[in-house]
């Protein structure tokens, strides 16, 4: 472990589920299907799930940034399923593969856009700082699913890129 408590290597810092919008809380551990992560539910399926946008992927190294900056998003707050730390966020790109843990394999598919329900998150209610088009390299990214499997926190997390 480092001195802050976490493990030297890019990992899952948190699995997060709801049963619909945000804040999603943390779990113990959750299954990774190609339709999603098993507990969790979207409320609106028009811009959230589906097989591109099974799995919701964040920095916990931007969110403790932005707490910095005096906003008050927490880890799945965001709407985020995997909280991730270790990784060098702003380098990820569409189409890098994440191997999560020793059966989880996603491929990163696009950006997310902003949702004006974690307003609440933000300063100034201002939602766009983690817009991909207006502060690029701070969006959550959205992944496909192509290896299913268990998922906890403090498994590895390691890049293959595209």
């Amino acid at each position: 472990m480092t001195e802050n408590g976490r493990p030297p290597y890019p990992h899952v810092y948190q699995v997060n589920v709801s049963d619909g919008g945000v804040p999603k809380r943390p779990v113990l551990e959750a299954v990774i299907a190609k339709t999603g992560v098993e507990g969790d539910r979207q409320q609106n399926l028009k811009v959230h799930g589906g097989p591109d946008r099974a799995v919701c992927l964040y920095s916990q190294e931007l969110i403790e940034r932005l707490q910095d900056e005096g906003h008050s998003i927490e880890a799945g707050s965001s709407g985020e399923n995997l909280t991730l730390a270790g990784l060098e966020w702003e380098k990820l790109k569409l189409g890098d593969r994440l191997r999560v843990g020793p059966q989880v394999q996603v491929e990163i598919m696009s950006y997310t856009s902003p949702c004006d329900k974690n307003a609440q998150w933000f300063r100034d209610r201002d939602y766009k700082r983690v817009s991909q088009k207006v502060n690029p390299g701070w969006s959550r990214l959205y992944a496909k699913v192509l290896r299913e499997g268990m998922v906890r926190p403090g498994d590895e997390v390691t890049v293959e890129a595209g």
